[in-house]
């Protein structure tokens, strides 16, 4: 019952802390003979890196990620792999001053309440540096899923800042440092960000994800539903308040003509007129690229003072100082993008197992 696992046939399991000597996780399920090494998973550990831009936590982490198990002579083994990342710039010195505080907005308080414990550098287990195993994972994942599946996250929105779509653009994404497809908003997000840095503070953000070329069939009724198993990983994401899948929560604003996904046949495929659902009906998958959006609280770790309390009961101010992101939302692109590869692996195996047959285009049997 200690839950730091997630997945059924593709099981993910993280350890490690934000101080500790380093952070990881336990691959499972992972089908033998798929070709992995370290440099698979590494340009995706690089793309979450901290410390690459001034608008992101200073903390210098090269996270090299290295394989102990799993692989032989370059391919997985169908063993549980492991992977390991080495904390190397940890300044724990930075959360003397708190550790006897519980920090507004921080896990500090619920921890305490339910273990009787907490580790205070850095907020140990419930700090985003857990998130480079998700990645790590990930990365793994995509393996799985193959050539054919393309999983790609943007920043859609900074504090009130949202991107105009009609300018989106893919390749805009890596070419700024905020992962947004929109370069007008990129360029009036750094102003923005500037000044949000400067004054110790903090935004939130949206970041979107898109997952395409995913097979039909993805997915089971009621209590295997492939938009409840991605919600769950995306609010399982730190820092993570809201998540939406397709139109999300526009569509309670929709009329029931504009919601419904028209279809028609082509060259004997089903195609759609729009993608409400986010590519997921009655929670399975419809052939369509998969959708989600999911919503990140400002960074709780400011400079500016709030009312907090102590172990022993008493009130007091909470300031935070150290290396932290004035928006935690950018490095999630990232992170969104392996909770999406992962539990889209695990649908994958299932559907295997349950339905070998199964077509992996949108194609009505034929009478």
């Amino acid at each position: 019952m200690s839950h730091n696992s997630f997945g059924h046939l593709f099981r993910v399991t993280t350890w490690g802390e934000s101080h500790g000597p380093a952070i990881g996780c336990i691959v499972d399920g992972c089908p033998p003979r798929i070709p992995l090494s370290e440099a698979d998973i590494q340009p995706w550990l690089d793309r979450r890196r901290p410390g690459q831009s001034k608008f992101t936590t200073q903390r210098q982490e090269p996270d090299a990620v290295r394989i102990l198990s799993g692989v032989f002579q370059g391919q997985t083994t169908g063993t549980p792999i492991a992977l390991t990342i080495d904390n190397m710039d940890q300044r724990s010195k930075d959360y003397g001053e708190i550790a006897e505080r519980f920090r507004p907005g921080h896990a500090d308080l619920t921890y305490e309440l339910k273990y009787g414990i907490s580790d205070w550098r850095g907020g140990g287990r419930s700090s985003a540096r857990e998130t480079a195993s998700r990645v790590a994972a990930g990365a793994v994942a995509r393996l799985v899923l193959g050539a054919g599946v393309r999983i790609r996250g943007a920043l859609v929105q900074i504090g009130a800042r949202a991107i105009d779509r009609a300018r989106w653009d893919w390749d805009q994404v890596d070419a700024n440092q905020f992962f947004c497809p929109d370069p007008a908003a990129a360029a009036s997000w750094e102003e923005y960000l500037g000044e949000v840095r400067k004054a110790g503070s903090s935004v939130g953000a949206v970041i979107e994800v898109v997952a395409e070329g995913v097979p039909p069939g993805l997915g089971a009724p009621i209590y295997g539903k492939l938009d409840a198993d991605l919600a769950a990983a995306f609010m399982g994401i730190n820092a993570v308040k809201g998540v939406e899948i397709g139109a999300g929560f526009a569509a309670a604003a929709l009329s029931g003509e504009e919601n419904a996904d028209q279809m028609r046949m082509r060259d004997g495929e089903v195609v759609f007129g729009s993608n409400q659902a986010g590519g997921i009906l009655g929670g399975i998958s419809t052939g369509q690229p998969v959708v989600a959006r999911f919503a990140v609280k400002p960074t709780s770790s400011i400079l500016t003072p709030r009312q907090g309390v102590n172990r022993s009961g008493q009130e007091v101010d909470v300031s935070t100082r150290g290396r932290h992101d004035p928006c935690v939302g950018i490095r999630a692109v990232p992170v969104g993008e392996a909770m999406m590869a992962c539990v889209l692996a695990d649908h994958l195996l299932r559907q295997r197992a349950q339905n070998p047959d199964a077509p992996e285009r949108a194609r009505l049997p034929r009478n």
